[in-house]
């Protein structure tokens, strides 16, 4: 009966990232959630209390998920640049992994009637980023990165890889790229992690 329980739930959770990318959180309604994942109402009230609920906790465990990487990442015994170079593909695997998740995350949360969502799980998000910034702050302790702004730094790794999701064009302006495309998507991948990596190198290493 637990499994059942468990499974369910998780049915919930799967229903609604899938209806959540294909009409956005406004487009999705709770009623359309169960049907699709053979629930009923009153279950998505019982394990989410609302949509919103069911959203912030699809949130929580992809941003979780992230922080279980990155705290493996933090543990392993090698250099500073090869934890941030290691964070890089982490980030970008994640990321375009799941193109439609990433767009619709990112636009929900960006929109200003939104607050209270990203309130919810700013926390979670918030902690991702501290264990980011410890690779960058061991780096500059240790000697091997020059005195940088840690959190610049993610904003210009994140920041990248959500503008290649968002607006592919920017990189690649043949007019039939296509990320849902596995070849072009791997094509994708692979240049902004080697990008990335050359950009990471050159500013934090190369002295000043």
């Amino acid at each position: 009966m637990k499994t059942e329980k468990i499974d369910k739930r998780q049915a919930i959770l799967d229903a609604a990232e899938k209806l959540f990318c294909e009409t956005g959180y406004e487009g999705t309604s709770t009623r359309q959630i169960a049907k699709e994942s053979g629930a009923n109402m009153a279950m998505i009230n019982y394990y989410f209390g609302s949509k919103e609920g069911v959203f912030v906790e699809i949130m929580n465990n992809r941003i979780e998920g992230f922080a279980s990487q990155l705290r493996i990442i933090n543990e392993d015994k090698i250099s500073s640049l090869e934890k941030l170079h290691k964070v890089i593909e982490g980030y970008a695997n994640r990321i375009l992994a799941n193109v439609a998740f990433h767009k619709m995350m990112h636009r929900e949360l960006s929109l200003t009637q939104r607050p209270e969502m990203y309130d919810k799980i700013k926390d979670a998000m918030g902690l991702n980023m501290q264990l980011i910034d410890r690779i960058i702050n061991e780096g500059i302790e240790n000697g091997s990165f020059n005195k940088v702004d840690g959190r610049m730094v993610i904003a210009t790794i994140m920041g990248t890889i959500t503008n290649i999701v968002i607006s592919p064009n920017k990189v690649m302006p043949c007019s039939n790229f296509d990320l849902n495309n596995p070849k072009d998507k791997k094509m994708i991948k692979e240049r902004a992690i080697a990008h990335l990596k050359d950009l990471t190198t050159v500013y934090l290493t190369t002295k000043k």
